[in-house]
C-alpha cells in the first residue's frame, strides 16, 4: 500500500511540475525570485520533449507501481496520462516537437508579458 500512495505522490509532483514548466512565468510575474526555478524547469521540460527522453520521474514511479505489485506503464507521463485526453493515438516524435514548440512558446509570451509589464510600471 506503501508503494502504491508513493507512486501516486510522484505521479501528483510530475503534474505539478508540468504545470510549473509550462505556467510558471505566472509565478513570476508575481514574485521575481521564482525565475531562476521557473527558467531551469523550463528548459528541462523543452529538452526532455525536443530530445524524445523520458522525464526520471517516470522511472520512479513505474518502480514503485511494480513494488507495489501493479504492472508500471510504457513510454513516458505525458504519453500514459496527457495524451489520452488530448489526442487518441500514441504519442511519437512530430507530437513531442509540438509539445516543446508549445512549452517554448507559451514561456516566450509570458516573459514577454511580464517585461512588459514591468516596463510600463
Amino acid at each position: 500500500m506503501l508503494y502504491r500512495i508513493l507512486a501516486d505522490a510522484v505521479l501528483l509532483l510530475h503534474l505539478g511540475f508540468i504545470l510549473f514548466v509550462v505556467f510558471g512565468a505566472l509565478l513570476v510575474a508575481r514574485h521575481r525570485g521564482w525565475m531562476p526555478a521557473h527558467l531551469l524547469a523550463a528548459v528541462w521540460g523543452f529538452g526532455i520533449e525536443a530530445s524524445g527522453a523520458i522525464c526520471p520521474l517516470t522511472y520512479v514511479e513505474n518502480a514503485l507501481r511494480h513494488s507495489a505489485g501493479e504492472s508500471g506503464y510504457s513510454g513516458g507521463f505525458i504519453e500514459h496520462y496527457l495524451l489520452p485526453l488530448i489526442y487518441p493515438v500514441g504519442l511519437g516524435r512530430p507530437t513531442q516537437a509540438v509539445l516543446a514548440a508549445a512549452v517554448l512558446l507559451i514561456n516566450i509570451a509570458l516573459y514577454a508579458w511580464i517585461a512588459r509589464r514591468r516596463r510600463a510600471t
